[in-house]
């Protein structure tokens, strides 16, 4: 009986210590990654509708945003509230732009890209399209590899004439496990962006990633809660001569 007690106890201390943990990362009292800007020098967010009014003229005063990647569209035809004033107010405030489609496993990647066309802007000086690959608030349908392929492929094809340049894919770990690592020659060449909070992914000179989602509880001036924090690969050039065109207008 007593060893079932000090089991108990020691159970409910290690469950206490865990608890504290996740609520001091969860109010960003604690980061596990948080890279300086010496190291990451191009350092940026990504938002939604979820992140309210953003004060972007805040945001572009701050060395660590110099980049926003803005959700525009979600499966067929959802379309996120805040993405037009956003698009629009960043490009006022001097920051360099993208924008992200919400890849949903139920609905055709030729009718979701549709739905991005006619959304996102073309413009000169922006990010290449990023496409959120994700587990976490899918449908409930679970493709095969060759399945999602096929409907990414479908994605990138129909939006080739209008972005004919390679896209960016936003992964967790669990996803690039499941779905690329491995398979990368099934899907269209792509830049890779991971999602890696308690982890510094590897560099291997951007060979494996481009950009490094950090945190998802960050704290920025201009946004009033938490948002996603983001870095790039400093051995990333293709997308980092987007910073230099914009720093010499």
């Amino acid at each position: 009986m007593k060893k079932e007690v000090q089991r108990a106890v020691l159970g409910t201390a290690i469950l206490a210590v865990a608890s504290a943990f996740y609520l001091a990362y969860d109010f960003a009292m604690v980061r596990f990654n948080h890279p300086s800007v010496r190291d990451y020098p191009i350092q940026g967010i990504d938002v939604s509708h979820h992140q309210g009014d953003i004060d972007w003229k805040r945001l572009a005063a701050q060395p660590n945003v110099r980049f926003a990647i803005m959700k525009a569209t979600e499966g067929g035809d959802h379309k996120d509230t805040r993405f037009a004033r956003n698009w629009q107010a960043a490009k006022q405030a001097g920051i360099v732009r993208g924008a992200y489609h919400f890849f949903t496993f139920c609905r055709p990647g030729r009718e979701q890209a549709q739905n991005l066309l006619a959304t996102v802007p073309k413009e000169q000086g922006t990010l290449p399209i990023a496409i959120d690959l994700e587990f976490v608030g899918n449908c409930d349908k679970v493709p095969t590899v060759e399945q999602l392929s096929a409907e990414v492929k479908a994605f990138v094809a129909e939006m080739k004439s209008t972005y004919p340049g390679k896209p960016i894919f936003y992964v967790t770990q669990e996803f690039f496990d499941t779905y690329l690592k491995g398979n990368e020659f099934r899907f269209p060449d792509h830049y890779l962006w991971l999602r890696s909070l308690f982890k510094e992914p590897e560099q291997q000179k951007c060979g494996r990633w481009s950009i490094w989602q950090f945190a998802d509880n960050g704290k920025v001036d201009g946004i009033d809660g938490p948002v996603d924090l983001n870095a790039l690969c400093p051995e990333e050039t293709g997308l980092a001569t987007l910073f230099d065109e914009t720093a010499a207008r």
